[in-house]
């Protein structure tokens, strides 16, 4: 397909507004709720397969990317119960490395494209960019939108880059990273969802992990809503990628709530709802060792990488 054809259809830009009071109250009723010791230890697996185990660092090596496709397959030595993770995200040249890492295993490659986490180069690159990873052996595209653009109120233009993308990615799936630390509003974050659904995301997702604020509960709650009215209009799942700064046990399973509440139990499965994380696990391990035994262990017992 021409990228003129992909370029002829118009979407909807029309504005969902926000009601910002109602969204922050609904946040500490969610936050407020409480999970028994059963459910909780139920909730804190789950949430461990929904992690996508995350390395984007400019230090990264095939050594590195090893040695966390290693924690991904056996998150505790100790612990044969545990899921594995979701995926392993990399950058586009340490796919081939995780591929061959994770083999034999259900464990997705992901891997960040189209400049992340900046956005800033041309179409044709990022383009490129994404057909190399896809090339490499990544299951999963994670772009980045040109926040210039969508600030810019150039609508169209987000939303045809993020269809070429589609196309460029082929069978791998596509989350779209609406980088919301940039976006200002929530009635922004909510136009972003829109574009990105209505373009071809089959996620979308908060953050790239380097701009603070990423996940706030006021931005996944704004974003899960427009994931349930895009399903009631299309029929179509879309699935949800909270990232950035989710570290620690607690913050994950008022995620699981908050996905329960306004979405249902459907999307309680990885192939709808991750975690980019990298520390999330360690903390999810020591919790679930507290609940075993009754004693925390320190961090130090868990692998760092």
């Amino acid at each position: 397909m021409s990228h003129s054809a992909i370029l002829s259809v118009p979407l909807d830009f029309r504005s969902h507004p926000v009601d910002e009071v109602g969204i922050r109250e609904r946040v500490a009723r969610l936050a407020s709720r409480s999970i028994k010791k059963s459910s909780k230890i139920e909730g804190l697996k789950l949430a461990l397969s929904m992690v996508d185990l995350t390395t984007l660092e400019g230090a990264d090596t095939p050594g590195k990317v090893r040695q966390l496709c290693t924690k991904a397959i056996h998150l505790h030595s100790g612990r044969a119960d545990l899921p594995m993770v979701a995926a392993v995200c990399v950058y586009p040249t340490m796919v081939r490395i995780a591929r061959e890492a994770l083999k034999d295993t259900p464990i997705q490659v992901a891997a960040v494209a189209t400049a992340f986490p900046s956005g800033m180069n041309p179409l044709e690159v990022k383009l490129e960019d994404t057909r190399f990873a896809v090339g490499e052996g990544a299951h999963e595209i994670d772009m980045v939108i040109s926040r210039g653009d969508f600030l810019r109120g150039e609508y169209q233009r987000v939303a045809d880059e993020i269809r070429l993308v589609k196309e460029a990615c082929g069978k791998a799936h596509l989350k779209v990273i609406l980088e919301t630390g940039e976006l200002g509003t929530l009635d922004r974050v909510r136009l972003a969802s829109d574009i990105a659904m209505q373009a071809g995301a089959d996620f979308i997702k908060t953050s790239t992990g380097k701009i603070q604020p990423a996940a706030t509960p006021e931005v996944v709650l704004v974003m899960l809503q427009a994931i349930d009215d895009f399903y009631r209009k299309t029929g179509k799942r879309i699935g949800m990628k909270p990232a950035g700064g989710i570290a620690n046990a607690k913050a994950a399973l008022n995620l699981l709530i908050m996905v329960r509440e306004i979405l249902g139990s459907d999307w309680l499965t990885p192939d709808l709802f991750r975690i980019g994380a990298s520390k999330l696990p360690n903390d999810i391990l020591m919790q679930l060792e507290k609940e075993r035994t009754g004693a925390y262990q320190g961090l130090d017992y868990f692998s760092n990488d």
